[in-house]
């Protein structure tokens, strides 16, 4: 694979097999970075705060299932240092994985899990750093833009397609808008989860 692709529907058993852990989400992007330039693996473990020697074999398996590339090589001190570089610009897991009756049904939530394992550690990291811009009651103290909510409702099957339809619409008009360019612009991150639970069979013991 020599041209990166606009954006890769995942449907085999390898490459959910790949992103089903945190440490190669990260890799991930970190090559996925907003003007990404292509990376050695010092420079990868530099911006994960991680020693080279623990992404290898991850840099390998995700090179393996064409999740990255190589984008250039270079010889240093007698070693070939290689530079990557994601293989694609977004990633996306495909609804057959999901379908009943499908092979790898039990594998494709092991992405989900990573990912969410992911976030959990960024949030704890810029926690304890106090980077995080939480809401607080000192005087004066402009409203905080964090916001964190988890509830369960019962909703009826359309309004839950619709509610669906209007979190994809919003998501879908971020993507649009891009990268805020001013100076006062902050990384905002956004976790969103929506499913249904099917009613229980009552047949079922």
């Amino acid at each position: 694979m020599d041209e990166q692709l606009s954006e890769r529907e995942v449907s085999d058993l390898a490459t959910l097999k790949a992103l089903a852990d945190p440490m190669r989400l990260s890799i991930i992007g970190a090559l996925m970075q907003r003007d990404p330039q292509p990376l050695t693996v010092k420079e990868i473990a530099a911006a994960l705060d991680e020693p080279p020697t623990k992404l290898y074999r991850h840099i390998k398996q995700l090179e393996q299932t064409e999740l990255i590339m190589v984008a250039g090589t270079r010889v240093v001190s007698g070693i070939t240092e290689s530079r990557y570089r994601p293989a694609q610009k977004s990633l996306r897991l495909s609804g057959a994985v999901f379908a009943d009756g499908s092979i790898d049904r039990q594998e494709a939530i092991g992405p989900l899990l990573a990912a969410l394992d992911l976030v959990r550690a960024d949030f704890r990291n810029h926690y304890l750093a106090d980077r995080l811009d939480l809401p607080s009651t000192a005087p004066g103290k402009p409203a905080s833009p964090a916001m964190f909510s988890h509830f369960t409702l019962r909703l009826r099957p359309e309004r839950v397609v619709r509610l669906r339809n209007q979190l994809g619409g919003i998501l879908d008009e971020l993507a649009a808008e891009g990268d805020s360019t001013d100076p006062d612009a902050v990384d905002v991150t956004l976790l969103s989860l929506l499913y249904a639970v099917k009613p229980a069979d009552p047949t079922e013991s």
